[in-house]
């Protein structure tokens, strides 16, 4: 009986690395569709994601079939429940990847607005933090997951900065507005992927030391002195 438990753990497992790897994909496809301008690398981004809903349906019902039937304890309940919430931020970031490639297609119905340098930017960190956030979990690697919490600062103060360059183009010249109101839309999608890489890196550092640092409780708690 135990060792069929330890099959079913290893298989929501791999299901949830599949999701992790085709959300992964999803997001490089869609910003090198923006960059390239590729009309048909968009349009892949927008079908694939129907293979990311299926899986998180698949994890949602494996994770629950586990809960119920084998009302387990201790590290397995917290694996299970951290697979549950992985599973919805992967989806999530398959979605988001997926509105990055709706943009990318409005974009090349007109002329390039910029040179994109920090939009790729952005990305390279966001699609980094996720990769890392999902390396913490299969190792099992509460400093990795942190050192990714750590990062999303980062991303954030890219977005700020995109956002105020581009309000300078539209108040320069109002033709540009729908452009630069597209492109501030990608920033936020990218800035939306990291907070979900941060929030799959906080369920990381709950699964392995059982403590929960979201909304920095670990310092609200810390002892004064």
């Amino acid at each position: 009986m135990e060792r069929h438990f330890d099959e079913e753990l290893k298989a929501l497992k791999g299901r949830l690395l599949q999701m992790a790897s085709l959300a992964e994909e999803s997001i490089a496809k869609s910003i090198k569709a923006l960059v390239e301008r590729d009309k048909k690398l968009a349009e892949d981004v927008i079908k694939s994601d129907e293979a990311i809903n299926l899986l998180e349906i698949e994890v949602d019902e494996l994770s629950l079939k586990l809960l119920a039937l084998r009302q387990p304890i201790a590290t397995d309940l917290r694996f299970i429940t951290s697979a549950l919430k992985i599973n919805s931020d992967l989806e999530r970031i398959g979605d988001l990847s997926v509105n990055i490639a709706q943009r990318a297609l409005d974009l090349m119905e007109h002329p390039l607005l910029k040179p994109l340098i920090d939009i790729p930017r952005m990305a390279q960190l966001a699609q980094k933090m996720v990769k890392d956030s999902l390396d913490a979990f299969v190792n099992r690697d509460a400093e990795l997951a942190r050192n990714v919490c750590m990062r999303d600062d980062e991303v954030d103060q890219l977005n700020h900065q995109i956002f105020r360059e581009l309000l300078t183009y539209m108040i320069q010249d109002t033709k540009a507005i729908t452009r630069a109101v597209d492109l501030i839309l990608v920033g936020r999608h990218l800035e939306r992927i990291a907070d979900h890489a941060t929030n799959i890196s906080e369920d990381v550092v709950y699964l392995v030391k059982g403590k929960t640092i979201k909304h920095h409780i670990e310092e609200k708690n810390a002892p004064h002195g």
